[in-house]
């Protein structure tokens, strides 16, 4: 695996899962992989379980990490090609990317998208540039449109919570009744957020729905709808009440609009997630990648609950991260 960036870099969810589990198990079985090779990890935006978890993944495979805040540490990037550096960027990302390369042997990057030019952010171009230019293995932490580690971990953690047995024949993961359904549910929020973490979730959910793993349904209301690309083949509703019907596990997570490219459409105070909503499921599991604004996006009855998973899925975290650098390190 050279690039870990989205679900089309993983050529099986259940082999992937299973990778995840058994390091899960045994988390110093493949310490000798990583011995005397350095991760850089690089970030131009905040992160608690994205940082941690990645360390400590990569020190368990027996690395040694760099962190670099590019926002305290570094110089300011520019990304363009053909411009004359006269502004405010100190160094360009050819150089920059490059260096990088010379003092790792896998590098992973985290950045936000700005949320005023959509075609801007869902062109990816420092994701890509940075990749192009490092000449290592790049895995992302976040990008402005895919979480790749975190739906990762999403899947992971369903089929260790849900009632699944593996098949060794078939090499797939199996539903032991029936498949669980899972929703991805919007909720409200203060501050316009990315779409990052919805579009990736929906991505490993339908991938996942064709290998028979599970049903998914997303619900939002007018106006949230995300890029097709990321939902093409997704049951979608803008009826909460309808989505969360017999649902098994649900999903929460706020995005700022799509179609209105970065704004607050709709600040419906119903849409956040409360036991109320929680009475016509299964005993749905509440999932969250965090974090989590307590009462805005889901009601604190909820996430003090049995219903909650969200310490457990951010916990899976580690062993989602320590599959994806166990593969790049096989293949270096």
């Amino acid at each position: 695996m050279k690039q870990f960036f989205s679900v089309h870099d993983i050529p099986s969810l259940s082999e992937a899962v299973k990778t995840a589990l058994a390091c899960k198990t045994n988390p110093f079985q493949n310490e000798a992989l990583g011995k005397h090779k350095v991760i850089g990890l690089v970030f131009l935006n905040p992160s608690l379980r994205t940082r941690m978890s990645t360390q400590k993944a990569a020190m368990q495979l027996g690395m040694q990490v760099m962190v670099m805040n590019m926002t305290s540490d570094g110089w300011a990037l520019e990304t363009k090609d053909g411009v004359v550096m006269d502004g405010n960027t100190a160094e360009h990302i050819r150089e920059a990317a490059a260096v990088m390369g010379e003092y790792c042997d896998i590098l992973g990057l985290r950045s936000f998208p700005g949320l005023q030019d959509a075609t801007e952010d869902y062109s990816e171009e420092l994701f890509q540039k940075f990749a192009q230019y490092c000449g290592k293995p790049v895995v992302s932490l976040e990008s402005a449109t895919r979480h790749p580690l975190q739906s990762f971990t999403d899947l992971l953690t369903i089929i260790e919570k849900g009632n699944y047995h593996y098949d060794e024949v078939k090499k797939q993961y199996i539903p032991q009744e029936m498949k669980p359904k899972v929703v991805l549910t919007w909720a409200p929020h203060v501050k316009a957020l990315p779409q990052a973490v919805p579009n990736s979730f929906a991505e490993w959910m339908i991938q996942a729905e064709k290998d028979g793993l599970l049903d998914f349904v997303i619900t939002h209301p007018e106006g949230y709808a995300l890029k097709e690309e990321f939902t093409q083949g997704a049951t979608i509703t803008t009826n909460q009440k309808e989505a969360l019907q017999d649902a098994d596990f649900i999903y929460v997570k706020n995005w700022s609009s799509y179609e209105n490219y970065g704004q607050i459409t709709c600040t419906d105070a119903s849409w956040m997630l409360t036991l109320d909503h929680l009475k016509e499921t299964n005993q749905a599991k509440v999932m969250h990648c965090l974090p989590v604004r307590r009462d805005l996006v889901i009601a604190a009855e909820v996430l003090d609950s049995e219903h909650a998973i969200v310490i457990e899925e951010a916990g899976n975290r580690v062993w989602a991260a320590q599959a994806v650098l166990q593969e790049m390190l096989k293949n270096k």
